[in-house]
């Protein structure tokens, strides 16, 4: 049940999660979302999505499988100067909390990296009151597509799935939470995908540059070199081929997710 997070915490993956809001990667849960709800943030990461969502509710509780991760989210939660927030260290595969605690809970890019998909949303399900929402968004690493073909970048998605297999995770998840979602015993459910783009020159040279740095200097590029993946000499390849679709005055790359909303019966 044990999985390893594949990104890690280095900046230069803080800085593409600092980039997400709850406007572009929890647009399928806001129109659910009430003044007077309790909310659990499963995963907050950074806290910018934990952060936009308590805005929006009565109180949430940001969570985090270990306390040094759970401190970026308080650090953007102090900084917004929210007081309707509290952080609970704990893992997804058993909350630690009571039944029927919270209208909604959420979690964001956190099911394709946990060893056990179905009994956490279980366990998410069990701490949600009846008539709440379980709401999950994975993206799908098969689903990528991108122009040009750089070769480097068909090379790049290979090796990151074959890390994130062997650390016990799932990279295409997102095509399977709606079956998680039945497993886990949950029988409302709507499923729905959305998408990043990236596509103007800003928006490929902060994507490429990022993703040319996490290649070279991230957890990822760590456990690469441990496990034989990858050489040095791959990843400084891998790294440019990042940087040659960056600069391509046609570049264009689109991210697929998958979505679910599971409503609890009253």
């Amino acid at each position: 049940m044990d999985a390893v997070y594949t990104h890690g915490h280095h900046e230069s993956v803080l800085r593409s999660h600092r980039w997400r809001t709850a406007e572009n990667s929890a647009a399928y849960l806001l129109p659910h979302l009430k003044p007077h709800m309790t909310v659990l943030d499963v995963g907050s990461g950074p806290g910018t999505i934990t952060a936009d969502l308590a805005a929006r509710v009565g109180h949430l509780t940001a969570s985090e499988v270990r306390a040094e991760a759970l401190d970026l989210a308080r650090a953007e939660v102090t900084r917004r100067g929210l007081t309707n927030v509290d952080f609970a260290v704990t893992d997804v595969h058993a909350l630690d909390f009571p039944d029927d605690t919270f209208c909604v809970v959420h979690a964001h890019q956190v099911l394709q990296h946990v060893g056990d998909p179905v009994r956490a949303l279980r366990e998410m399900g069990r701490v949600t009151k009846p008539g709440g929402y379980v709401a999950v968004r994975d993206s799908d690493y098969s689903a990528f597509t991108w122009y040009p073909r750089v070769p480097a970048l068909e090379e790049w998605l290979a090796l990151y799935q074959k890390i994130a297999r062997g650390n016990g995770g799932e990279p295409d998840a997102g095509r399977r939470l709606l079956s998680w979602a039945r497993a886990a015993g949950f029988e409302d459910v709507t499923a729905t995908s959305s998408t990043w783009c990236f596509a103007n020159p800003e928006d490929r040279a902060w994507w490429g540059g990022m993703w040319a740095e996490r290649v070279l200097r991230s957890a990822m590029a760590e456990q690469a070199l441990a496990t034989g993946a990858a050489t040095e000499a791959d990843l400084r390849r891998i790294s440019e081929g990042w940087l040659e679709w960056a600069a391509a005055g046609d570049g264009w790359l689109s991210i697929l997710h998958g979505e679910i909303v599971c409503h609890l019966p009253s």
